[in-house]
């Protein structure tokens, strides 16, 4: 058997935990503060006269400034070192500008047919 505790209990009293539970609600306020005007978006698109074209770059920015947050702050990479954050980040920008390309050619073909 092992000498140590697999487990630590932290009272919640904890200034250490009281952080930890005050930056979690911080993300939940600020990715549903975004999931909101989303929505905001989405029902006032037809009383406002929205382009669609501006609905869609809206919606695709939030999205992925969701993403950030989501990998960032419970995906526990905004406290890694800045080389494992390229690791992920770089192939991911790579795959974002390969389907980008594949669907501009795409519809330039389409076209041009």
């Amino acid at each position: 058997m092992s000498s140590h505790p697999s487990g630590q209990y932290i009272p919640a009293s904890d200034p250490a935990s009281k952080a930890a539970r005050a930056s979690i609600l911080k993300t939940f306020w600020i990715l549903l503060g975004i999931t909101a005007f989303e929505f905001v978006i989405a029902f006032g698109k037809g009383p406002w006269n929205l382009s669609h074209m501006l609905v869609i770059v809206i919606f695709i920015s939030l999205t992925l400034v969701k993403a950030f947050y989501i990998v960032a702050y419970f995906m526990h990479l905004k406290h890694e070192v800045k080389t494992l954050i390229l690791c992920v980040v770089l192939p991911l920008m790579f795959i974002i500008w390969f389907i980008v390309s594949m669907l501009y050619e795409g519809n330039a073909v389409l076209l041009a047919r």
